[in-house]
């Protein structure tokens, strides 16, 4: 009998782009019954028994040459650790309570930046009113990237929670401040958390959907978009960008930290007039509307993703 031919179909071993390898790993996990919202929003959300409140869950890592050098700042780097985890806290209308931070440290680092690190740490907790209630250390081998991962907890009202989910046909597409340039600029070191917009929105115009834009516009609306079941009509003239930020840049490049927020239309108008009054220093700008599912307009590509040249 003939040989049979070696199976040629099987796909290769490799990671899968992001959103698709995150789909893979949280299919099927166990949930509590406490758990509310699993993976999948900018954090996970808890049910507190007896409480108003809903408890928050978000962890987040920040790894050398990925999301800082050793170049940078130490104190700015820890700075920016906490942060982009507050980032997530104030997106879903809430506030931040206890951090557990570990560090994955390789044999060469000065005991300066690791200082320097914790130094800039406690700065932004105090600011942000985070406590800091512990954590791990861990040695990796020469060579390897320092890593550091920040676990935080958060509350928010329960009638007051902002989802990923709930956009509508028809709803303002919006964004704070201005996208692009983050890196040459300095912005991915020094952002604040949209921590008072967030709940101001939350308590007097609740938007539909809301998060923050980490991964850039044209990865985050998409996926902001899937989880309602919607698509989206982008004006990209509107998109407000940093003085010298190209479009791709606004589209693309990410860690702009950002409110990325769907409104219904019937509040806009009024919504922009007191938010001008509110916040006079920080912009918020339409930038289209939500359309239903097929509308992709225009089909946005880009955005980072940790896995895409894999």
């Amino acid at each position: 009998m003939p040989r049979s031919s070696p199976n040629t179909s099987k796909k290769p071993d490799r990671l899968p782009p992001e959103n698709e390898l995150v789909a893979l790993l949280t299919r099927g996990l166990p949930q509590s019954l406490r758990t509310l919202t699993g993976p999948g929003d900018d954090c996970a959300i808890v049910r507190i028994p007896g409480s108003p409140l809903l408890q928050l869950l978000k962890a987040d890592a920040m790894v050398e040459g990925i999301h800082f050098t050793m170049a940078m700042p130490p104190a700015a780097v820890g700075r920016k650790a906490l942060a982009r985890a507050v980032s997530d806290i104030a997106s879903m209308g809430g506030r931040p309570n206890e951090a557990l931070i570990t560090v994955v440290l390789r044999p060469d680092v000065p005991l300066s930046w690791v200082r320097g690190v914790y130094a800039g740490l406690k700065k932004a907790a105090r600011l942000w009113g985070v406590g800091i209630a512990g954590g791990e250390t861990s040695s990796a081998p020469a060579g390897a990237p320092v890593v550091l991962s920040v676990a935080l907890t958060g509350e928010v009202r329960e009638d007051r929670v902002i989802r990923r989910s709930g956009a509508q046909a028809g709803d303002v597409i919006a964004v704070t401040g201005k996208l692009g340039d983050s890196f040459a600029s300095g912005w991915h070191l020094k952002f604040r958390p949209r921590l008072a917009e967030a709940r101001w929105l939350a308590e007097h115009y609740p938007p539909h959907a809301m998060m923050d834009l980490s991964d850039g516009l044209a990865k985050d609306l998409p996926r902001l978009a899937a989880m309602g079941k919607a698509g989206w009509q982008l004006d990209l003239e509107q998109i407000p960008r940093r003085a010298g930020a190209t479009l791709p840049q606004a589209l693309g490049e990410g860690e702009d930290y950002e409110l990325l927020a769907v409104f219904p239309a019937a509040t806009w108008p009024e919504l922009q007039q007191r938010w001008h009054q509110q916040f006079p220093r920080l912009g918020l700008t339409k930038i289209g509307v939500i359309a239903r599912k097929t509308v992709q307009e225009p089909v946005l590509a880009g955005g980072w993703d940790h896995f895409a040249g894999s």
